[in-house]
């Protein structure tokens, strides 16, 4: 697997340098079953407003050109202009006492412009973890924040400390043993035992739940290696590792019949490093939970994707890679046959990563970022729009498909080429109503 280089800019030396305070699933893993603090003084969250356009600095997006398609559709001043209205459009959308999430949906799947915070707020909006009424957005955030750190007290804490605060809760007048944190051995129940095998042992439990712990750290550190936001020395990088941890092990311990399934923390990535990059200080404090909730939303519509017993289900992983065959062959039936049936390229050899992990392994982060726009506008969900970029991805690389043979075929899927991210996602919406041969 290779993922595609970051720009220079997500590299900046600002994501290695410390904050202030307050701040395969290519083949099925061994463990398969399924973070937040307090609001101290909930604050009526600002909306997003842009820097002053003197001052504002926006980090240079990487060129990107498809080999195969004419990507000279105008100038970049009449592109930037376009951003620059598109943002403005979302500011004055967002700055509504109740936004109108229909036209938002609108602007954000056209991409949304980097800066200002805006994407952090409207993924939230998109999501469902904001409400539309801006006047229940402080009440909501505190609420939701305050159950996440709820969660982590009871789910991430060491059966040793569970055992200390029995005995304090048990003998609050014995102070030798609050000072120690030990039980006498005639007070230690049997569930509190370690060695007890127990269903209803604290240690039983902890000792399951250690491989998939073990699973979840190995795996959040492999996560984006060539980002210094998630990877590296510095207590920022971490810090945020440590946060991805957290979220992955309580969704686990709280979703019992899926746990947690490798590829999870690919899912996570995105979310977490927008919402920690907010500008808005409060909001980036509390990335760990607003992250943790968004994610459990984005991954309920994908959820039985990541549950084996449901691979050949109606709505299992299998039957969504036979949705997207189906549609190849709707719109493009020549390039359909030259890869089933000619060269018998099996689909589950490249899509099952691109469905199952959202594209983020095909393309740079920040291309990811704009994918994601479009994915989360989709009022139907993600998973149709999902299929047409799929589609579309296909499509634009049809010549050299063609050409191939099964060996050229799977290594140019499984490895997908730079391509126009902007004419890519034009492509899969052209999808939603019209033929192939009228989309180019």
């Amino acid at each position: 697997m290779v993922k595609k280089r970051v720009p220079d800019w997500l590299n900046s030396s600002l994501w290695a340098s410390t904050p202030p305070p307050d701040d395969e699933r290519l083949n099925r893993y061994v463990s398969k079953s399924t973070t937040t603090y307090a609001a101290e003084s909930p604050v009526e969250p600002p909306v997003p407003v842009p820097p002053p356009a003197a001052a504002r600095q926006e980090p240079p997006k990487p060129e990107i050109r498809d080999p195969l398609i004419n990507n000279d559709n105008g100038s970049s001043a009449s592109s930037s202009a376009e951003e620059i209205s598109r943002q403005a459009q979302l500011l004055q959308e967002l700055s509504r006492k109740v936004v109108n999430v229909g036209e938002l949906r609108k602007l954000a799947s056209r991409g949304i412009p980097d800066g200002a915070g805006i994407r952090s707020t409207v993924w939230k909006l998109l999501l469902g973890y904001l409400p539309s009424d801006r006047g229940l957005w402080s009440s909501e955030l505190a609420k939701k924040r305050s159950q996440y750190k709820h969660f982590k007290e009871e789910l991430l804490m060491n059966p040793s400390e569970i055992t200390r605060r029995l005995d304090k809760s048990t003998n609050p007048e014995n102070e030798e043993s609050e000072c120690s944190g030990l039980l006498s051995r005639s007070e230690i129940t049997e569930g509190e035992h370690p060695l007890s095998l127990g269903q209803t042992s604290i240690w039983n439990q902890f000792f399951q739940d250690t491989e998939i712990i073990e699973q979840i750290d190995r795996d959040v550190k492999r996560t984006h290696p060539d980002m210094n936001f998630f990877s590296g020395d510095s207590q920022f990088a971490k810090s945020n590792q440590e946060a991805l941890k957290n979220i992955l092990v309580v969704f686990a311990k709280l979703n019992p019949g899926i746990r947690y399934v490798q590829g999870m923390n690919e899912i996570l990535a995105p979310l977490f490093y927008v919402f920690r990059n907010d500008p808005n200080e409060e909001y980036a404090a509390f990335a760990e939970a607003d992250t943790f909730f968004c994610f459990v939303e984005l991954l309920s519509g994908f959820r039985d994707h990541f549950c084996q017993q449901l691979d050949n289900s109606v709505v299992g992983i299998r039957s969504t890679i036979t949705k997207l065959s189906q549609l190849l062959k709707e719109h493009d039936e020549e390039l359909w046959r030259h890869l089933e049936v000619t060269t018998k390229v099996n689909p589950q050899f490249y899509a099952f990563r691109w469905i199952t992990l959202l594209l983020t392994q095909e393309f740079n982060f920040a291309d990811s970022l704009i994918i994601w726009d479009t994915l989360l506008s989709d009022p139907e969900g993600p998973q149709e729009t999902l299929l047409r970029i799929c589609c579309a991805m296909l499509i634009l690389v049809r010549r050299r498909l063609l050409a191939g043979d099964f060996t050229s075929n799977l290594k140019l899927l499984q490895h997908y080429p730079s391509t126009n991210i902007s004419h890519l996602l034009y492509v899969a919406n052209k999808m939603r109503s019209q033929p192939a041969r009228q989309i180019f």
